[in-house]
């Protein structure tokens, strides 16, 4: 006899959305979304799924080992189901809208599903919500960066975060010092996961010099309150390309606090992990309450072969933004008896109220509505508190 699975029961990682949590993460989602619109980032809705050699190519390569794989019996080609909606959006920026004019703003809303969870984050569904700007000049990178992680923060702040705590990194500088010292490829695996433990002494003994074994682990112990970083990183021997970043990374420190004082902002000079596709600056927002992140986002190249820009953005976690924030306060539910006035219901919905309508005649009024969970009752002038 083969027993019947519990229908209850789903995959590791992946759960029901249930109330009040599934209600409060669409109200705080909507809440994001207009701070980010109010900026001019207009939404788009990209697949769920779509052939691999487009959701996998380019930067989208950085993802191959989170993607869930489907063979489409249509087409009979393999197709990806979105791990991430920031390489949708570059493939949709340098293609459908390459030539709407620059830079671009776009914003989106939606699940992502993974091949496998983390320690901190063991979900494999959740959803995302984020912003792009991608085409912007050159010369004004650094502002359009400040734009994007300025807005993250204000986005937050608005949907109730308290306490936050921007972290950015470059995630490129490691490769530019291992090339600048001549660290051969087949060494610099160890290297960079001994820079991602931050274990001194073995990036000591894995660094081919001494010198860049010393550059390291300055900047290793540079990590901390941003302008203390700065000033840590500014007093080491770093060589011009090394330099140029460090100068790249103190022109956007001082952007963001004068636009937005009241983020602490810390820096964490090598910090690579999360950022594989990353060609700038990356950053990370923390706070109290939370599991991880609650958001990341930095500079990256959008689109793929001549079809390329650069661009900046941020992706929230919605699960981790519902930890950090207080619990929603249920409305106040009436429940309308079967015969009431229309016009007085529907008031009391375009105020605000969650009115029930009974089904049937009702013995018990005020026992049938306890039973469904309202706190009121509906007398002839409006909602009556149930005793």
């Amino acid at each position: 006899m083969t027993d019947t699975p519990n229908p209850a029961l789903l995959p590791n990682g992946l759960s029901d959305g249930l109330p009040p949590r599934a209600e409060h993460e669409a109200a705080i989602g909507d809440r994001l979304l207009a701070v980010v619109r109010g900026h001019g980032y207009q939404r788009v809705k990209p697949p769920l799924i779509e052939f691999e050699e487009s959701l996998l190519s380019g930067t989208g390569r950085a993802l191959v080992h989170d993607t869930f794989r489907v063979m489409d019996p249509v087409s009979q080609r393999m197709m990806g189901v979105r791990p991430d909606f920031t390489v949708q959006i570059g493939r949709i920026a340098t293609s459908r809208l390459h030539q709407e004019p620059r830079p671009l703003r776009l914003c989106y809303a939606g699940q992502v599903l993974r091949v496998r969870g983390s320690q901190l984050r063991p979900e494999r569904q959740f959803t995302q919500v984020g912003a792009e700007l991608i085409g912007a000049d050159e010369a004004i990178t650094t502002v359009a960066d400040a734009e994007v992680v300025v807005m993250a923060a204000e986005a937050l702040q608005t949907a109730g975060v308290t306490g936050a705590t921007i972290d950015l990194t470059l995630p490129t500088l490691p490769a530019v010092l291992f090339d600048t010292h001549g660290v051969p490829a087949a060494a610099r695996p160890a290297l960079r996961a001994a820079l991602d433990q931050k274990d001194t002494a073995a990036v000591r003994e894995r660094a081919p010099s001494a010198a860049l074994g010393d550059l390291l682990v300055g900047l290793i112990r540079a990590t901390g309150p941003a302008d203390e970083a700065l000033a840590a990183m500014a007093a080491l021997d770093l060589p011009p390309a090394a330099a140029q970043r460090h100068a790249d990374l103190a022109a956007l420190v001082a952007r963001i606090q004068a636009a937005r004082p009241d983020p602490a902002l810390t820096v964490d000079p090598l910090e690579g992990r999360g950022f594989e596709y990353y060609t700038g600056f990356g950053f990370s927002i923390f706070a109290p309450g939370a599991r991880g992140e609650l958001a990341r986002g930095g500079r990256y190249t959008a689109g793929r072969g001549d079809r390329v820009e650069q661009a900046t953005g941020f992706t929230v976690m919605m699960d981790a933004v519902l930890d950090a924030i207080p619990a929603p306060v249920p409305p106040a539910r009436v429940l309308a008896p079967e015969d009431a006035d229309p016009r007085l219901v529907a008031r009391l919905r375009a105020e605000g109220w969650v009115v029930l309508d009974a089904l049937r005649p009702l013995d018990d009024p005020a026992a049938e509505a306890r039973r469904l969970g309202c706190s009121h009752g509906l007398g002839a002038d409006g909602p009556v508190v149930l005793g």
